[in-house]
């Protein structure tokens, strides 16, 4: 049997992904299919105190854009080998709240870093883990700016200029057209039931031993 996927969400911030993480989590929970799910930056010890820094650090605020780009690939590189790898490893489903896209997209598109040099390092951090569907959850910026509204910690990223993040839907937008076979790009401002139901059909159709692997657990679980 073909090994449970690694799933990837990606979008801008406010775009829905992590409330679509967790339903998707829960779906598989409910049909008994292992899981992981993981974060970026962080998801390791060592990846939290990175976020941390990047994320709400006072000192953050002077941080370059080549630093970003470092602490980001670090993070990632201590959280492919850590958790993800041995995790598919194990027989689990991987499902990931952001990946290498985010950096391909916010430093080399938003931060206007040299892409060559932001690929190279995706792919020393990564190695041969690469997602085997990515999920973009797209809207616009007026949408995202609503739902970033929330009552919750500011986060330095979510700070930047609403031009800033014109540049993040339009790099990934880019993106999405250049990698169709990995990445599916779902309209975002729909109601989170029909996000839900799109991601689940097309992870149904793309990998059906995710039914599979739920049907022998149950059996398993009767005999």
């Amino acid at each position: 049997m073909a090994r449970l996927p690694f799933i990837t969400f990606e979008g801008s911030e406010g775009c829905g992904k992590s409330t679509q993480v967790q339903r998707l989590a829960a779906r598989l929970e409910k049909l008994g299919v292992p899981f992981l799910i993981t974060r970026e930056p962080g998801g390791t010890a060592i990846g939290e105190s990175i976020r941390e820094l990047l994320q709400f650090a006072p000192q953050s605020a002077g941080m370059t854009p080549e630093t970003e780009l470092l602490l980001f690939e670090a993070s990632r590189s201590q959280l492919v080998r850590e958790l993800i790898k041995p995790a598919l490893e194990s027989g689990k489903c991987v499902i990931a709240d952001r990946f290498f896209d985010s950096t391909t997209v916010y430093q080399g598109v938003a931060r206007k870093l040299d892409r060559n040099i932001v690929r190279q390092l995706n792919a020393f951090a990564v190695g041969d883990c690469v997602p085997d569907v990515t999920f973009l959850l797209d809207v616009d910026v007026k949408t995202a700016r609503s739902r970033m509204q929330q009552p919750r910690r500011p986060d330095r990223m979510e700070q930047q200029s609403d031009e800033f993040y014109e540049k993040v839907r339009d790099g990934y937008q880019e993106l999405a057209r250049w990698q169709r076979d990995r990445i599916v790009m779902i309209e975002g401002w729909q109601s989170p039931d029909d996000v839900e139901k799109e991601i689940w059909d097309i992870l149904l159709t793309r990998f059906p031993q995710l039914v599979s692997k739920s049907e022998i657990n149950n059996q398993k679980s009767e005999t």
